[in-house]
């Protein structure tokens, strides 16, 4: 935040100030700039944004002032480092539909309890993106702090590519929007839904990838000092790629299958060290959240991952509530309709268990052995796959030379008979305008 003092001389008379040409140091003279303060940035961030500012100030009175007191500025500069005195609403950003102009609406994806979700397309560049949409007016309500909540989250995290990146968010008529990433492959909750109804589970494989690519994503999360506190299915989105490769990211840091799990819908976000949490859902909802007990919240986060995992099996649909609630907090696992390795379950009911001092944290998990060796399994599943991919290409390429050197002989072989066919028509042309033939010969006698 900059806060900027105009003074205006005039013969040597200062307008806001005496005659010396100083302004005034009264702060309410000046008034500050209507915006807003992330409260997840960074505290080094915020401390060298402070130091710059006050550095800037200071040069700047001392090129004012030609060597005057700089006591009097430095204690302006503490001032102006200040937060704002207002604070920038919805309904103070209202303005011209911004989506109707940049945006061609293509179709609904999703609808939640903060709004409804659309597929559209940018006019200007010809990018998918979705756009998130409030429900209902916001401003002043406590919704409009979850969605401004969503906005800060998403603009300190940055690019990650387990996260779902955000590029934008505005405001229409009290309304919220926040322009994000475009997942094509929907929801996990989607999928999960799909496969009760064709019958069809994630394998085990299947299930330790999804997994270690939620944790590559809560690692970094919980790296800026932010916990997630919704972990659920329908918070975790599929990137569905076309092109299999496998070197395209790190082994510590990016995916080795084609379906890559990126964490959304960050209104629950809240920082560790001033935690001010709003509970989610109470399927995947830790029971040391319930008792309000914030000291280690990030393993609140592990235990909503390992029962978004359970639920992904195929596993009967969490309880709300009840004595079935009260058996997965004592650190009872659910039911997972598929024959799985004994360590895997094992690891799951560590992520459950009741003391999350005992549960592993997102960093640990990344390296756990039993989900690197799938990873490995993984990368060798889509080397084979890709050199499969290869030898299928080498042969239709091989093919294509064949036929394209078939068309060549047979071009040639038709230049090869017109040229023949040509040189035959000369020929037999010539021979019948030979001088003479068919023609009367003339007769000369000389008499001596």
């Amino acid at each position: 935040m900059q806060c900027f003092v105009f003074s205006f001389r005039v013969l040597g008379v200062n307008m806001n100030g005496d005659s010396t040409g100083r302004p005034h140091t009264d702060s309410r003279s000046r008034q500050a700039p209507m915006i807003n303060i992330n409260p997840f940035t960074p505290d080094s961030l915020l401390i060298q944004t402070a130091t710059l500012q006050r550095n800037n100030r200071k040069r700047s009175q001392r090129n004012d002032s030609c060597g005057e007191d700089m006591e009097a500025s430095d204690a302006e500069c503490e001032e102006d480092i200040l937060p704002p005195s207002k604070r920038m609403t919805l309904l103070d950003s209202n303005m011209i539909s911004r989506y109707a102009t940049e945006f061609h609406e293509l179709e609904k994806i999703g609808s939640g309890e903060f709004g409804s979700v659309f597929k559209c397309v940018k006019r200007l560049d010809g990018c998918i993106y979705a756009i998130k949409r409030s429900k209902k007016p916001l401003a002043g309500s406590v919704d409009e702090q979850n969605a401004l909540r969503e906005v800060y989250a998403h603009a300190v995290l940055g690019q990650h590519p387990h996260v779902v990146r955000y590029y934008s968010a505005w405001s229409e008529d009290d309304h919220m929007l926040i322009q994000n990433e475009y997942c094509n492959g929907g929801t996990l909750a989607d999928v999960v839904t799909e496969n009760y109804r064709t019958m069809r589970f994630f394998s085990e494989l299947d299930l330790k990838d999804l997994l270690l690519q939620v944790a590559r994503g809560l690692k970094y999360i919980h790296s800026t000092s932010l916990v997630h506190m919704d972990i659920k299915p329908s918070n975790i989105f599929l990137s569905r790629r076309t092109v299999v490769c496998v070197d395209q990211f790190d082994d510590d840091e990016g995916p080795n299958t084609n379906v890559v799990y990126k964490i959304g819908d960050l209104g629950h976000v809240t920082r560790m060290d001033n935690p001010q949490v709003e509970e989610g859902d109470s399927r995947y909802l830790a029971n040391e959240v319930l008792q309000e007990d914030y000291r280690n919240l990030i393993r609140a986060d592990i235990f909503a991952l390992a029962l978004t995992v359970i639920s992904a099996s195929g596993a009967e649909p969490l309880p709300t509530n009840g004595d079935k609630w009260h058996d997965i907090r004592q650190g009872k696992l659910p039911a997972i309709p598929q024959v799985l390795s004994q360590e895997f379950p094992s690891l799951l009911k560590l992520m459950i268990h009741p003391d999350p001092a005992s549960r592993p944290s997102a960093s640990s998990l990344t390296k756990h052995p039993v989900l690197l060796t799938a990873s490995r399994m993984s990368a060798d599943q889509l080397r084979v796959e890709l050199n499969a991919e290869k030898f299928k290409n080498a042969l239709l390429q091989k093919e294509l030379k064949k036929a394209q050197q078939a068309k060549v002989a047979a071009e040639e072989k038709v230049l090869i008979s017109d040229r023949v066919l040509t040189r035959s028509t000369l020929q037999s042309s010539r021979s019948s305008r030979l001088i003479g033939k068919k023609m009367n010969r003339s007769v000369s006698l000389t008499i001596y």
